[in-house]
C-alpha cells in the first residue's frame, strides 16, 4: 500500500483532487489553496522522528503489513496496511498462523517515510500495552456540527484523504472524529479552514514518541 500523499503537499488543481494520478507538490502551507478545498489539497510531510502505532501485523508470506484501519474478521483476517521493514516474528508472542499467513496485534515503534514503516524497537503485544491516555483534543467542549452536517462532511472524506483515511464517526456532542494514518496538524488545520472550528477532530494513528 503506497501512502504517497502523506509525503506530498499542494495538488496542482482542484479538478485533480479525486483522481488517483494526482501529482502533489512539497508539503506545507498553501495560501493559494481554493477556498473550501484545503482538506484534500494540503498533505503533511512524514514525521521527523520515531512514532508508535497500534494495529494488526499481517504477514501473507510476501511481506508483513501494519494494518491501522478496519480488519475483516475472517480466518485468516484480511486488511490492507503499511509495508513493514525490519519486522521479524522471532521471539514475538501472540501470533497466530493459518493457511500460510501469520498475524497478531501489537504496538509497533519505528520511523515512517510516508510509505514504509521501519521497525526500530521490539513490538509489544497489544493486550499488554498500556499507553498514557492522550488529552481530549476538544477540551471537553461541545462541538457545533449538526448530525446532518457532520454526515455530509464524513461522506467526502474517503475521496479527499485517499489512502490517509482510516475511518470516521460522530459522537453525541456535535463532533466528527476522523482517523488518519498520520497528521502533524496539517489535516486538522485544513478541516477547520473548510468546515469551521468546532466540528472535526483529526486523530493520527501514528503518534510521535516522546
Amino acid at each position: 500500500m503506497m501512502h504517497r500523499h502523506l509525503a506530498a503537499g499542494l495538488l496542482l488543481g482542484a479538478a485533480l483532487l479525486l483522481t488517483s494520478c494526482a501529482t502533489p507538490a512539497a508539503p506545507g502551507s498553501a495560501p493559494d489553496a481554493p477556498v473550501g478545498s484545503a482538506l484534500g489539497s494540503l498533505w503533511p510531510g512524514p514525521p521527523s522522528g520515531e512514532v508508535v502505532a497500534q494495529g494488526m501485523v499481517l504477514d501473507t508470506g510476501d511481506s508483513p503489513e501494519l494494518c491501522l484501519g478496519a480488519v475483516a474478521e475472517s480466518a485468516p483476517p484480511q486488511c490492507s496496511g503499511i509495508p513493514l521493514e525490519g519486522w521479524t516474528w522471532e521471539g514475538v508472542d501472540g501470533a497466530e498462523t493459518m493457511s500460510g499467513q501469520t498475524w497478531g496485534s501489537y504496538a509497533v515503534q519505528g520511523t515512517y517515510d510516508g510509505e514504509t514503516f521501519t521497525v526500530t524497537q521490539p513490538p509489544v503485544l497489544l493486550a499488554l500495552y498500556d499507553p498514557m491516555k492522550p488529552a481530549d483534543p476538544t477540551g471537553g467542549k461541545t462541538g457545533s456540527g449538526t448530525a446532518e452536517e457532520l454526515q455530509t462532511i464524513s461522506d467526502t472524506l474517503p475521496d479527499a484523504l485517499a489512502e490517509s483515511y482510516l475511518g470516521s464517526y460522530t459522537d453525541d456532542r456535535g463532533w466528527l472524529w476522523v482517523d488518519v494514518v498520520w497528521d502533524d496538524g496539517t489535516f486538522q488545520d485544513a478541516a477547520d479552514a473548510d468546515f469551521g472550528d468546532g466540528k472535526v477532530v483529526v486523530n493520527s494513528a501514528l503518534r510521535a514518541v516522546g
